[in-house]
């Protein structure tokens, strides 16, 4: 068996305490949820279940058809349930508090009032609460959960492999499937352990990133077809607009990944997609190893994330944002020594 003792010790014992003690959870992941913060909500919930509690897991957007496979994905929710008497908030993957999005903002007294456990891997969290574990050195939140269960005490291997399946979503999803460097011995060690337990690596795989409907090839067509450089080929971009989705017969969450596309130009220190929000843009910045740290980027314009992914929201359409973020970028790159 996959030995995980090793790496337990970095589980923090007050938020192991919580967990335990905790009879009913509010458990939220991020806006427009991806498989990471997918996977460890629902895992937390299922860790809960586990220590004799119940959790409720709460996502602000609805779930992109992508992570239907995902075990318990039904369970999930756009808001609490009506007059549940939670005892604890469980927030994980959200590189910021207001990343959960608009749930809290239509239940402040809840969101305000009720203890929390932060499970998270962004550099930019900086939350200190006695409760809170930010760990920027792991590939995935679903990376730490695996070890907060193994802290609980909790098989792997519970529901039929169905918390392991869970937890492999987002670690694959956050290192494409091991392909990023965030990929560690620890990483390695506990998707071991997943896989062991049930996880199914290779399915998993293909759902995430190798079968696509017709509606999202033709968006990244059409998003690829409108490639642009800037700094001398060092920064390639494109921008992605509502009228393209409807042109494609796309939906928004069919924007994932064109980000990634983007990132394999050789030539390139800085990818960024300028997605079209609701009169906002919404960036994705990718960056090269020992290159442009993308959070500085994305910091300049309120947003966050790690080294080599980020993102951020500028309140401007997409034709104004797009000459200052691209100023940003070349000035950072132009320091870039290879």
């Amino acid at each position: 068996m996959i030995d995980l003792s090793p790496w337990m010790p970095a589980v923090p014992d007050e938020v192991v305490t919580r967990i335990r003690a905790a009879r009913r959870v509010l458990a939220v992941g991020h806006e427009n949820p991806d498989a990471d913060t997918i996977g460890s909500t629902l895992a937390v919930c299922r860790l809960v279940a586990a220590c004799g509690g119940s959790a409720t897991p709460v996502f602000a957007d609805p779930i992109p058809p992508l992570y239907g496979f995902m075990p318990d994905i039904e369970t999930a929710r756009t808001d609490p349930e009506p007059g549940g008497s939670y005892d604890l908030l469980v927030v994980s993957d959200c590189g910021a508090l207001d990343r959960v999005g608009a749930v809290a903002g239509r239940h402040p007294a809840l969101f305000g009032s009720l203890p929390r456990v932060v499970l998270d891997h962004h550099a930019s969290n900086d939350v200190t609460g006695p409760g809170d574990w930010v760990d920027p050195l792991a590939a995935a939140t679903c990376e730490m959960t695996a070890l907060l269960a193994a802290r609980l005490g909790v098989p792997l291997d519970e529901g039929q492999g169905a918390l392991a399946a869970q937890l492999m979503a987002g670690i694959v999803m956050d290192t494409a499937t091991f392909a990023h460097p965030n990929a560690t011995p620890r990483t390695l060690a506990v998707s071991a352990a997943l896989v062991e337990a049930g996880a199914p690596l290779s399915d998993i795989s293909r759902r995430l990133y190798r079968s696509k409907p017709e509606a999202q090839l033709r968006l990244f067509g059409v998003v690829l077809g409108r490639l642009e450089t800037a700094a001398d080929g060092q920064i390639v971009h494109s921008s992605l607009f509502d009228t393209d989705l409807a042109e494609t017969g796309a939906i928004p969450a069919h924007s994932e990944g064109i980000i990634d596309l983007l990132a394999q130009a050789d030539e390139a220190e800085v990818a960024i997609v300028f997605k079209e929000q609701a009169g906002a843009t919404r960036l994705s910045v990718r960056t090269k190893p020992d290159g442009v740290d993308a959070t500085v980027l994305t910091r300049a314009f309120g947003g966050g994330g790690h080294a080599r992914a980020a993102g951020a929201t500028v309140a401007l359409p997409v034709a104004e944002a797009r000459g200052p973020v691209l100023a940003e970028a070349a000035r950072l790159v132009a320091a870039v020594r290879r």
